[in-house]
């Protein structure tokens, strides 16, 4: 059993001398090992030459989440962000958020908190980037049928109640993602990696 925990052990340990000269490297990593979350080409890059290097290739759209309840999803919304690129992660309500379903993401993912949905709105109103919920709601139209913009926000509601009566009225559309089981509906975290998904599909060519 100690064998194959070994061979699941994430990353790799310390780099062979002599080193590469590249100045993206963290000597500290090369020293030690690097057993963090990130794909094999980041492999003993520092955290800030590794943000830098996403920077050049963030795509188009946003992210908000609603956080009324410490919603434990918060984080699983960060790390699909990051894993798709999103320009930014907007965290509405409270301040404070559970980060460990993040695995440390947030490092590579700006992330800016917002007082109140108005807030929100205000700052997408200035950018010119409409506001698309995903939620199912009555009236709200398929993800897959519907108009998803280039530049956007895409917003989600709190697990259990959704989108707040305040973020459906500010947002331009209400978008679902089709469901065809019993469940009533899917958390945030699984419903933001979908809709990052088709916006991909749809915009990253």
């Amino acid at each position: 059993m100690d064998g194959d925990a070994a061979d699941r052990d994430v990353g790799v340990g310390p780099c062979p001398k002599p080193w590469p000269t590249d100045e993206r490297l963290d000597p500290e990593l090369l020293r030690h090992g690097d057993r963090r979350n990130v794909v094999d080409r980041y492999r003993y890059w520092s955290n800030d030459a590794i943000v830098a290097d996403l920077e050049q290739s963030r795509r188009d759209f946003h992210v908000a989440i609603e956080n009324w309840q410490h919603d434990f999803n918060i984080g699983a919304v960060v790390r699909n962000a990051n894993a798709f690129q999103a320009a930014a992660v907007h965290i509405v309500g409270n301040r404070r958020w559970n980060r460990r379903g993040a695995m440390v993401t947030d490092r590579y993912v700006e992330v800016r908190h917002h007082a109140s949905v108005s807030a929100l709105a205000s700052w997408a109103a200035s950018e010119a980037m409409p506001l698309v919920g995903i939620d199912l709601l009555p009236g709200s139209q398929s993800i897959v049928d519907a108009d998803l913009p280039r530049r956007c926000v895409l917003v989600f509601g709190q697990e259990g109640p959704g989108l707040s009566e305040a973020a459906r009225e500010a947002c331009a559309a209400v978008l679902h993602i089709p469901q065809h089981g019993s469940t009533r509906s899917i958390n945030a975290g699984v419903a933001s990696g979908i809709a990052m998904y088709e916006w991909l599909r749809r915009h990253d060519h």
